[in-house]
């Protein structure tokens, strides 16, 4: 199947397979929180409209100070980006000419942003039969080799969660061998910000942490992501990036966004009990299903393209694996929306199986 390379824009999946759409569409493809966006940024969008015609502060303000205060870091250690993609793009130029370790099943970008720089990819692809869990000694062993390693954490799109001790483990050998560790927490915010590694950087200045703003917060129109770094690294960053790159609608809405406490535990506990029930649901009907921690799980049917095409038919999206090395179009991810929509995900599926 030729099948587009990310989840969300529903219509072009039936474009791509010749398909004519239904007028109701279920997009399970993307996993952007359900509730959308924060009622604070409705509310500032009267004031938003007036920041039309001027010009955006050239750093990101007023987001950037708020990103520092959030992860109680200086503001030269953050960078603010036009959505992760742009972040990752940037960090691949670090790489130029040299080669980067990725670990697979995961995000495509990364290897897409990398090729386009010229950087030779080594692949190493986590074991399905040990629930895609990191591979940290052939990991370990490999390090040397690369100037830097991509490790999605959860990783996207199993949800997996590193063990406790498998990070640092990478990390300091990575240090010791002078390799840079890149560390996409896209999800991570759904699972419990404690385990961000933000907190750990000021000892290891090798380590770069993408953020995205995009899922929890329901606002992917706007594109809006950021780096936490050394100072070093942010520097260099913004070397190469193109002045203005954060819209100033987008620096406010983000601004706005990381006051949103009660909004983020809402979400994080709408997302555990979602998952939970269909992880059960799947369970029973015969599926193997990732031990996902954020709002999207990833499961094994008997026949996952008849599925994913049945369902397309229904009206109903999931997102395939075609393009998720170790996945290989066997597994298709659900993104958790609201408990209505779960509730008749899981009445056709039932039909189904």
């Amino acid at each position: 199947m030729q099948l587009p390379e990310h989840g969300a824009n529903p219509r072009r999946v039936y474009e791509n397979l010749g398909m004519t759409p239904p007028e109701r569409i279920l997009d399970f493809s993307e996993n952007c929180n359900p509730v959308g966006p924060p009622r604070a940024v409705m509310e500032l969008w009267p004031d938003l409209l007036t920041r039309l015609n001027t010009y955006p502060d050239p750093s990101g303000e007023p987001f950037l100070s708020k990103v520092a205060d959030y992860h109680g870091v200086s503001k030269a250690s953050v960078f603010a980006g036009n959505g992760a993609a742009e972040v990752l793009s940037l960090i691949a130029e670090r790489y130029r000419g040299k080669r980067a370790l990725v670990v697979h099943p995961t995000f495509s970008e990364y290897e897409a942003t990398l090729l386009a720089k010229g950087v030779e990819i080594d692949r190493l692809i986590a074991s399905e039969a040990d629930g895609f869990r990191l591979p940290v000694e052939a990991i370990l062993e490999r390090l040397a080799d690369a100037a830097v390693v991509y490790i999605c954490t959860p990783n996207n799109p199993t949800g997996v969660m590193p063990e406790h001790d498998d990070l640092p483990a990478i990390i300091h050998k990575a240090r010791e061998v002078g390799c840079e560790v890149v560390l996409d927490e896209a999800f991570i915010d759904f699972l419990d910000e404690s385990r961000s590694f933000i907190h750990q950087l000021n000892d290891f200045p090798h380590v770069i942490i993408v953020r995205s703003m995009t899922k929890m917060y329901a606002i992917p129109g706007i594109r809006l992501g950021y780096v936490v770094a050394h100072p070093d690294v942010i520097a260099a960053l913004k070397s190469t990036a193109p002045h203005w790159n954060v819209n100033g609608m987008a620096a406010a809405i983000g601004a706005v966004c990381l006051g949103e406490e009660a909004y983020r535990q809402q979400a994080i506990q709408h997302a555990r009990a979602e998952r939970e029930k269909m992880t059960a649901f799947l369970s029973e009907c015969g599926c193997t299903v990732t031990d996902s921690v954020t709002n999207f799980l990833s499961f094994k049917p008997r026949d996952a393209e008849k599925l994913y095409i049945d369902m397309l038919a229904k009206g109903i999206v999931l997102r395939h694996s075609e393009n998720f090395r170790g996945m290989d179009g066997r597994w298709l991810r659900i993104g958790m929306k609201s408990s209505e929509e779960m509730e008749e995900l899981r009445s056709e599926l039932a039909d189904w199986f």
